[in-house]
């Protein structure tokens, strides 16, 4: 291929390059609104998410570079994000279906972006045909990976105990319409009465998949938790899902498993619901509170839906989540040394009634020190704090729950 061929194909990958992130966005929200098993909840969305920019790189890298494509593997979050899909029993054909809709994407981006370039040099359809070329090259050796990775997790997963029950509990949360009754027969419980549900996962790199004991030691805890053992199934490799079900609401012990949860394991709760919309919703929540307890640098061992639950419902929604933070906060979201901390003193007052006494109380601090905190922080909302005060406390929560987000 000629040199000037491969310089304007340098120069097309580099100005996709420079607009990767926003793309990036723009293809997996296209993936979700065309492709149903892309609808993952927060945990494997972030997992999807990285898998597609990892491809997107390194088709980039491989144009812009003029990389062999013997050299061309499999990125790691795409081998993991495959693995996934495995576990959770979707179709390879949706996963293939992807990688073909993204390679089309990225041919309309290339297209695009060689208008752009309006330069002499060789004939664009002759740039158009190579560069395509070399894309469709990585997508179906990329592909090729892909297959042998999600056939042989679905060989692991199939022998793994309890992949039955999994499916069966997987047919109980997906199928509609289902009767309480079916529901009892798939799971071999009373479904009627009250359920709560717990996730639990062992946090570690993607791909490592943890030992089942660690899991089943995580499930026994639960039991002693609640007097009784619950239901539980494998989500995927690293994650197993719980219920404890009862004709009245499930006692659990949350302190107990604070104190006594293992270091190397973290816990979601969901709410007690009821019947078989109870199953379902508890869980949701439980998997809504881990998407919370993972955005936390601290990363606490139990998370409680109930106590995060403002956050929880806004996961789904995060970039409109930080417009409205930023509008509602304005400079008290900069992160220059000493505006976190008039944050936190700022929630403390507002969750005591706006008592300075009270607040100073609860924060081991002088009450002068928490008036001029509050008036430091009002001169970066730019008015008083009574002025909204709903909008201000519920936005304060947001940016504390999801500043991993935010």
């Amino acid at each position: 291929m000629p040199a000037d061929v491969d310089e304007v194909v340098a120069a097309v990958a580099r100005d996709i390059e420079a607009r990767l992130p926003e793309l990036t966005t723009e293809m997996t929200d296209w993936f979700v609104g065309v492709i149903p098993e892309f609808r993952h909840d927060e945990t494997v969305r972030r997992l999807m998410v990285a898998s597609t920019a990892a491809n997107l790189s390194a088709i980039v890298g491989m144009l812009a570079h003029a990389i062999p494509m013997e050299q061309i593997t499999v990125p790691p979050a795409a081998a993991e994000y495959a693995r996934r899909f495995a576990q959770y029993e979707l179709s390879l054909e949706a996963l293939l279906r992807a990688y073909r809709l993204g390679e089309h994407m990225f041919d309309q981006w290339a297209i695009d972006a060689l208008r752009r370039l309006d330069r002499p040099g060789p004939d664009p359809l002759t740039v158009l045909s190579e560069l395509t070329g070399r894309t469709n090259r990585y997508i179906d050796q990329v592909i090729g990976g892909l297959i042998d990775i999600y056939e042989t997790e679905r060989r692991r997963w199939s022998t793994r105990s309890g992949a039955d029950i999994a499916a069966r509990v997987r047919m109980v949360l997906e199928t509609e319409p289902l009767s309480e009754a079916a529901a009892r027969e798939l799971l071999g419980i009373p479904v009627g009465g009250w359920h709560r549900a717990a996730v639990l996962w062992a946090p570690g790199a993607a791909g490592e998949p943890v030992d089942d004991a660690v899991l089943q030691a995580g499930a026994r805890l639960l039991g002693e938790a609640s007097s009784r053992p619950p239901l539980t199934v494998l989500a995927d490799s690293r994650t197993l899902w719980a219920w404890h079900s009862a004709p009245d609401v499930p006692p659990l012990d949350v302190a107990l498993l604070r104190d006594r949860l293992p270091g190397h394991l973290h816990l979601a709760l969901g709410g007690a619901g009821r019947g078989l919309a109870g199953f379902r919703g508890s869980l949701a929540e439980a998997v809504r509170a881990r998407a919370v307890a993972e955005t936390d640098e601290a990363r606490p061992a139990v998370t409680d839906f109930d106590e995060v639950a403002v956050a929880a419902l806004l996961t789904d929604r995060s970039d409109e989540l930080r417009r409205w933070v930023d509008r509602v906060l304005a400079g008290l979201t900069c992160e220059e040394p000493g505006v976190d901390q008039l944050r936190a003193t700022l929630r403390v007052f507002l969750a005591e009634g706006g008592s300075y006494t009270r607040a100073a109380a609860r924060l081991h601090l002088h009450k002068n020190t928490v008036h001029y905190r509050v008036r430091k922080a009002e001169e970066l909302l730019g008015r008083p704090v009574g002025k909204d005060r709903l909008q201000v406390e519920v936005a304060l929560l947001a940016a504390s729950l999801l500043r991993g987000r935010l």
